[in-house]
Order: structure tokens, then C-alpha cells, then sequence
């Protein structure tokens, strides 16, 4: 059986896959990784007994060797993590760490040659040319976890890419949707959390509430998909069930629906390019639904064309847009700048950091700590 690696299996993707896997025998899970949370781990070795879990922090990794059942082999640290991505048994990696800290073992497991089901986008942001490329060159997948970019797969099989006219990615358009800017003004951490149709971790869930979830999704989607930026347009879908469409020349819109269930897309990229069956999640048609789009409002969400502006520019925009973000969104969640902030300062470490058309990998790391150092340098002005 294909054995299985989650890295960041304490996570709300990993523990999502985890579910998925209870539906799949074909596949076992090699090896687990995660920052810190050891108690979850502990559950999750015990229950699944991998050949290795492993925990970036080397404190709770201690406490996870001590209560471990005998037969695991407990490990500790970034590099250990690392590891896991490309060693032998593991034909499947899911990226599920949160940020620019996934990216080291997403490179890993692509120069590997492995399957790799994406959840963690920041790292095709940072480094998508890197990463595609790498994936030619050593024979590695990348299939797309995130529920926007599984659409896009899916709904692109119905043609050829040279048919596609055009990407439309959806956006819930997060809690503060209908907010006027002064109330964004006024935006507070609690209520940034409270997320109208998913369930997610906090980043990313910030990152809904700013409108650059869908900012990078576009980045990713231009370098997972070799697409023109011309061809990627984002509409708000306040449901959430349509989760992308893909419009072919011929007039024909394809879209991909189903419930805010993030075990859809897992599923899909774990057994690609069969769909495995499933006993739960399907879409009832029989109750009333509404499908409403509209246009988003990039004056009140300026984050939307910060990631147009870096999808075209490529090099290292992705790298200083993600970064300075990342810094951005922990600052507002220790309520030491406003919400509106976050996308002003991401803009403005994305129009001041020192560009590079053809980074290799140190410089995107380069690049990734001068935006955060920006950030922290001008969150106290203005």
C-alpha cells in the first residue's frame, strides 16, 4: 500500500485527511508531523501507529518520545521534518503546514519525485516557477488541496488548456462582506475569526477576512495552472458551493460544487486521477439553494489587487507579498495594528523590497524575513 506523509497532521487539513484515509484502504499512514501540539499527536500516533512522527519543537517532541507506543520512531525539529518529505515509503506527501514554513518541505518532497497533494499555497506563492519546474524535472505531482484550485483541476479535464478562455476563482467574501469601510476600520480579531461557511485555522481564516486568501490563490493558480494573469478574475460567492469555474471558448462554463467540506478536495488529490467513493458530504439539490456572485470590492479589500499586481510580476513579489502578510496578520491577531492595516502594509513591503526576476530558493527565504522585518519596522507608523 502507498504509505501516506501529513506534514502538519495537528491541523485542520490534517486532521481532515486523516478522516479521509479512514475511507481508504489502499493507502496507510507512513508518517506525521506538526509544530508542537504533542497531545494531539499523541492521539493521532496511537491511532494510526506511523513508522514516524515528528515534532518541529523539540520540547514537545520530548514529551511525545515519552509516551509514545514502542515501535514509533519520535523525531524533533525543522530538519527532521524535512525529512520526512522525501524519505523512502512515503509515494504521498500532503503540505499542510501553514505559511512560509511549508515551503522547505514542499521543495523537498518535489526534488523527490513525490505525489504532492498542496494544501500549504504559500509555498507555490513563493515559489511556483521553482516548484513547477522541479516537478518536470524529477517527475513529482502537484495536486492542489485547496478547495479553489481542486475546482479549477477538475473543471479544466472537460478541455484542453488551450481552450481555456478564462479561471474564475470564488470567494466567500468572508465575514465582513457586507461591512462598510468605516466598521473595517474597527475590526476586531474575534470577529475576524468568526468565518460564515468554513472552518479553518486562524491565519487563513484572517487571511478570508482581508480578501488575500484570494490574493494568493491567484498567484498560485498563475503558476499551478501556467496561466496568463489576463485569464484569472475572482467573483464573490457568498455560499460557498460553487468552489471554481473554468470558461472554455466555446461559451461552456464548467464549475465544480459541493459543500465547504475540506475532505472533498483531500480526497480527490489523494486517489487522482479516480475519484474514490465516499458515504458522506454529498450535495443535497433537492433543498432550496441560492447561488449569488458578485464583483469584489477592491476598494474596501485592497488585498485583491496586491495579488494581481504580484501574480504579474512574478520573481520575488510572492515571496515579499506573503511574508509581510504573514507578520501583518500576527500583529493584527495581537491586536497591535488595525484589520485594514494588514493589507497596507503587505502593499507596501510588496512595492519596496528589493526585487528579483529569476530568485533561487535563498533568495525567496531572503526575501520572506526582509518583508516580515519590514513590517514590524513600519506597523508602529501610521
Amino acid at each position: 500500500m502507498p504509505g501516506v506523509a501529513i506534514l502538519g497532521s495537528t491541523g485542520s487539513i490534517g486532521r481532515s485527511t486523516l478522516r479521509v484515509l479512514e475511507e481508504l484502504p489502499d493507502l496507510h499512514v507512513r508518517s506525521l508531523a506538526a509544530n508542537g501540539d504533542w497531545k494531539t499527536m499523541l492521539e493521532q500516533v496511537l491511532r494510526w501507529k506511523p513508522a514516524k512522527a515528528v515534532l518541529a519543537d523539540p520540547a514537545a517532541a520530548k514529551e511525545l518520545a515519552s509516551r509514545a507506543p514502542a515501535g514509533v520512531e519520535i523525531g524533533s525539529g525543522a530538519e527532521a521534518v524535512r525529512g520526512l518529505a522525501s524519505e523512502e515509503g512515503a509515494e504521498i506527501v500532503v503540505a499542510a503546514i501553514t505559511g512560509a514554513a511549508g515551503l522547505p518541505s514542499t521543495a523537498a518532497a518535489v526534488s523527490a519525485g513525490k505525489r504532492v497533494c498542496l494544501a500549504n499555497k504559500e509555498a507555490m506563492v513563493m515559489a511556483g516557477p521553482i516548484l513547477t519546474a522541479g516537478a518536470v524535472e524529477t517527475g513529482a505531482t502537484i495536486l492542489p488541496i485547496d478547495s479553489e484550485h481542486s475546482a479549477i483541476l477538475q473543471s479544466m479535464r472537460s478541455g484542453n488548456p488551450d481552450e481555456v478562455r478564462r479561471v474564475i476563482l470564488t470567494a466567500s467574501g468572508g465575514p465582513f462582506r457586507d461591512w462598510s469601510a468605516e466598521q473595517l476600520e474597527q475590526a476586531a480579531p474575534e470577529e475576524a475569526l468568526k468565518h460564515p461557511t468554513w472552518n479553518m485555522g486562524a491565519k487563513i481564516t484572517i487571511d478570508s477576512a482581508t480578501l488575500m486568501n484570494k490574493a494568493l490563490e491567484i498567484i498560485e493558480a498563475r503558476w499551478l495552472f501556467g496561466l496568463d494573469v489576463a485569464k484569472i478574475e475572482v467573483v464573490v460567492h457568498p455560499q460557498s458551493i460553487v468552489h471554481s469555474m473554468v470558461e472554455f471558448q466555446d461559451a461552456s462554463t464548467v464549475a465544480q460544487l459541493g459543500y465547504p467540506d475540506m475532505c472533498i478536495p483531500i480526497r480527490y488529490a489523494l486517489t487522482f486521477p479516480r475519484r474514490a467513493p465516499t458515504a458522506w458530504g454529498f450535495l443535497d439539490l433537492a433543498k432550496s439553494h441560492r447561488l449569488d456572485f458578485m464583483p469584489p470590492d477592491t476598494g474596501r479589500f485592497p488585498a485583491l489587487s496586491l495579488g494581481f499586481d504580484a501574480a504579474r510580476r512574478g520573481g520575488t513579489a510572492g515571496a515579499a507579498l506573503n511574508g509581510a502578510n504573514e507578520a501583518a496578520v500576527a500583529l493584527f491577531l495581537e491586536k497591535k495594528i488595525r484589520f485594514t492595516r494588514i493589507a497596507r502594509l503587505a502593499g507596501g513591503a510588496l512595492a519596496e523590497h528589493p526585487f528579483v526576476a529569476s530568485p533561487s530558493l535563498e533568495d525567496l527565504y531572503r526575501t520572506d524575513g526582509w518583508a516580515r522585518e519590514w513590517v514590524r519596522r513600519n506597523a508602529e507608523n501610521g
